[in-house]
């Protein structure tokens, strides 16, 4: 199977009189989960024609659930699974209350705070699981370049204290393994505020197995991993993003072929200007994450200096995912289960 459509041939002209309905090769439909503590969250679900489904969950910060590369699963899904928003308790557990919730593709962490629990602010902030007013989706093909598409804001204000929205864009060319995120933060109150962000991007198996490697530019920063792996500890580590207009972190896993299934996360350093990568690799958890942020994690967890935002200032992200290859298991799941371990 090839990696990617052949997008020569990906316009209204060429494919409407192949088909009955354009929404048969890529569309935006809105969905509605409906059992156990997942019931009732809205989401959209696109579907690329060239390989790559995903759900954009617009009750959970208009971030990304499920994923998948030519029907096979890319992102992480913690036992939670994505549950509803009325369930969240941010501040609960300590102010952990993150990891009750945590699960999926991409999960966006502040707006005000990332990180560890710190002066009243719970684990990665207060963002994240938040319903998103849902502003515009669906497909057009009207464009040079087809795209499907959403856009929408989620607020985090306190009466007398911090007063921010995020308005996200997201797109996807139609015929690509291919998504891109706009992000803008606007200071809506009349006093100074902190702000932070850390896209915790979330990979799992098969896109995550043995062998994987994860690379900063050119410079290798973990890996090969094996997976699962007894021996791991949790750990989070950050590096300045590498120089340049589009700074690229990619994560590359072997397949049966012995080609490479890869997923590249390109930001601007500017903005984002370090790379967190997490991971978990016990048995029964086996998640890679890879996190563009606005600070550094410093060696007690907590967050480097945070940039500041002005009444009325907006401050702008950019940030472009791309998928090449196909994920396939590697053998490892099989001996690991035969072994009884």
């Amino acid at each position: 199977m090839p990696s990617q459509v052949d997008r020569s041939g990906v316009s209204r002209r060429a494919l409407r009189p192949l088909l009955g309905d354009l929404r048969q090769f890529a569309s935006v439909r809105r969905i509605v989960l409906d059992d156990g503590a997942e019931r009732g969250v809205r989401a959209l679900a696109f579907s690329t024609g060239g390989g790559l489904d995903f759900w954009v969950m617009s009750d959970r910060s208009l971030d990304i659930g499920p994923l998948w590369c030519h029907g096979v699963p890319v992102a992480w899904e913690s036992p939670t699974g994505y549950q509803s928003p009325a369930l969240h308790d941010a501040e609960g557990d300590k102010g952990r209350g993150f990891n009750r919730s945590f699960s999926g593709f991409l999960v966006t962490c502040g707006l005000d705070h990332v990180r560890q629990p710190a002066n009243g602010h719970p684990l990665h902030g207060r963002l994240p699981f938040t319903p998103a007013r849902l502003l515009a989706y669906g497909e057009d093909w009207d464009r040079p370049e087809p795209i499907l598409f959403c856009e929408g804001e989620v607020t985090q204000a306190r009466y007398g204290g911090e007063s921010l929205r995020l308005r996200r864009r997201i797109e996807a060319p139609i015929g690509a393994c291919e998504i891109r995120i706009e992000d803008t933060v606007e200071n809506l109150g009349s006093q100074i505020c902190q702000h932070a962000m850390l896209y915790h991007f979330n990979l799992g198996y098969p896109a995550v197995a043995v062998g994987t490697e994860v690379r900063l530019g050119s410079q290798s920063v973990l890996g090969p991993i094996m997976l699962p792996d007894p021996a791991d500890l949790p750990e989070a580590v950050s590096y300045p993003s590498p120089e340049g207009a589009q700074a690229l972190c990619t994560v590359s896993t072997p397949t049966l072929d012995d080609t490479h299934f890869a997923v590249e996360f390109g930001t601007g350093a500017d903005t984002l200007p370090y790379f967190q990568i997490w991971r978990d690799l016990r048995p029964n958890a086996g998640v890679l994450a890879v996190e563009p942020c606005t600070s550094e994690r410093r060696v007690d967890g907590q967050s480097g200096l945070e940039r500041t935002l002005m009444p009325g200032e907006r401050r702008h992200y950019a940030l472009r995912i791309r998928m090449s290859g196909m994920p396939t298991p590697t053998g490892r799941a099989e001996t690991y289960a035969a072994a009884g371990e």
